[in-house]
């Protein structure tokens, strides 16, 4: 294959790190929502030298993220065109699909009685919960009554979902993946039809002790159309998705997925592909800081979390080759200081950069996520089937 600028991409999606000022934010309760501009707030200040001297902080007023003159890198604020504020419809948008109608959602009634028990026939388990509610919440309320009944434990959220949460000490993970395949099935139909199935598995014996594992697994409806994933696999390309990535796509343009146990085994996974060889994209999801920090409401552990991503960002940035394009972004916002525990709608940030990139630039605000996945398409000369302009030709390399 031939490529005009660069031979391998790294699209880093930091879920749910937005940066406000969403222009039809009060269409979704979220007028004034500014996810890294509150953390700083929080933290009186946020030290991300590397993303800083990126130009982040020429995209916003962030307290103690300086704007810098000469910024190393090409930076967009980027508007969202699709309907929604979540991880899919985020991650289908850079990769070239507009969703015009929302996933469903049970935030308010919680999931049909019809579903459940069909979901508790099939499963062969009587269902508790089924309401929306954080997930480490759940845990306190449900926990000790799954040790002594073997009931699963089920919620929602602002998100269009149906999570299943089971102790791996009395629920195998075999069965609680087999159950999820069961609820997928059944939530195909048109009325309850949910963007994912969540694997919650978890550990503990009491409550306040209760603790997540890292075998989560997502059960995500496929991409309706083709994206930019297709295209670069049809045509050899490497499609190494990190992180959750496999299941937002249900491996559709995937040629390889690596798992992850949280931000830092995201990082470190990465940092060892960039000192490999590889021809194609490298296209990672740092998943806490949405579901450890934002959904919970932790402005503090968030900040921290994007600092050490800073830092682990340094190492990343000297072990990339020359001919290596390096891409920042987010799906949605999350404020962990706004109301309730849902995502907001943000803009995003775009920060593209390269050891060889020629002249930075800062491109202002851009129309829809796709900017990302038509950039992508057009560097590896392949078929962008979906909506989306590329910026190729703002992050040229010298020779």
């Amino acid at each position: 294959m031939s490529y005009k600028e660069y031979k391998r991409v790294f699209l880093i999606v930091c879920d749910s790190m937005g940066i406000g000022n969403a222009e039809d934010a009060a269409k979704f309760g979220d007028e004034g929502a500014n996810t890294i501009g509150h953390i700083a707030q929080a933290k009186n200040g946020l030290y991300v030298e590397n993303m800083e001297g990126l130009g982040l902080g020429n995209l916003g007023d962030f307290m103690g993220i300086h704007k810098v003159p000469h910024q190393l890198g090409t930076t967009a604020a980027l508007r969202e065109v699709s309907n929604g504020k979540d991880t899919m419809t985020g991650h289908w948008e850079m990769m070239g699909l507009k969703i015009d109608k929302p996933f469903q959602t049970f935030t308010d009634t919680g999931f049909p009685d019809e579903f459940i028990k069909l979901f508790e026939e099939k499963t062969g388990r009587k269902c508790v919960g089924n309401y929306a509610e954080s997930g480490t919440v759940i845990l306190d309320k449900f926990g000790e009554h799954q040790l002594e009944t073997g009931d699963w434990i089920v919620y929602t959220s602002a998100d269009s979902v149906f999570q299943i949460a089971a102790n791996e000490e009395i629920i195998p993970l075999d069965e609680l993946y087999k159950a999820c395949k069961i609820a997928r099935e059944l939530l195909m139909k048109d009325e309850w039809k949910v963007g994912r199935v969540i694997a919650r598995p978890f550990v503990g014996h009491k409550k306040g002790e209760f603790k997540r594992t890292p075998h989560r697994h997502d059960y995500a409806l496929k991409p309706f159309g083709r994206t930019v994933l297709n295209s670069l696999k049809d045509n050899g390309l490497d499609v190494v998705g990190v992180g959750k990535i496999p299941d937002i796509f249900v491996n559709e343009g995937i040629t390889e997925g690596i798992h992850t146990d949280d931000n830092t085994d995201g990082m470190m996974k990465t940092i060892e592909l960039a000192k490999k060889e590889q021809e194609g994209l490298i296209f990672v999801n740092l998943v806490d800081f949405d579901a450890v920090y934002g959904h919970r409401r932790n402005a503090i552990g968030y900040g921290d979390a994007i600092e050490l991503f800073d830092k682990q960002l340094d190492e990343l940035m000297r072990n990339m080759h020359d001919d290596d394009l390096l891409m920042i972004t987010a799906d949605h916002g999350n404020d962990p200081t706004w109301k309730g525990t849902d995502h907001t709608r943000e803009h995003v940030p775009l920060l593209m950069y390269s050891k060889s990139l020629a002249h930075p630039e800062k491109l202002g605000i851009l129309d829809s996520y796709a900017v990302i996945g038509a950039t992508i398409a057009d560097n590896f000369n392949v078929e962008n089937p979906g909506i989306g302009y590329s910026l190729l030709d703002k992050v040229v390399r010298t020779r």
